[in-house]
């Protein structure tokens, strides 16, 4: 008799529990509040930002050699603090930026460029 009232005991709170399961699925990953404002785009009621592809300074202008003297080129490719700036930023293709980088540790290393940023 007591085995009986366990079983009965357990069954009914597993039965709960799926139920509970049941429903949070039904309800969707936020639950019941619905799907975020402003749709996919995260903006609201606006057209959707739209990014330019960006392409290689140095292909585009067939720049064949990129000279460490050429300061005034490779400064554009220096941040304020010093870095070098990514491709990821700046769009240039990885053969340029790698002898783009190449060129400005030479000019940094005659002191053509600074190795940091104003202090």
């Amino acid at each position: 008799m007591a085995e009986e009232t366990n079983t009965a005991v357990a069954t009914a709170n597993g039965g709960a529990e799926a139920a509970r399961s049941e429903t949070s699925r039904a309800e969707g990953p936020r639950g019941a509040r619905g799907p975020r404002p402003g749709g996919p785009g995260g903006r609201e009621g606006g057209r959707k930002y739209f990014r330019r592809k960006k392409v290689c300074k140095f292909c585009v202008e067939k720049i064949e050699s990129i000279n460490y003297k050429d300061v005034r080129l490779l400064a554009q490719f220096v941040a304020e603090s010093g870095k070098i700036v990514p491709r990821r930023l700046t769009g240039v293709c990885t053969p340029h930026q790698r002898r783009l980088s190449t060129a400005i540790k030479q000019a940094r290393n005659i002191a053509l460029l600074p190795f940091a940023g104003r202090a």
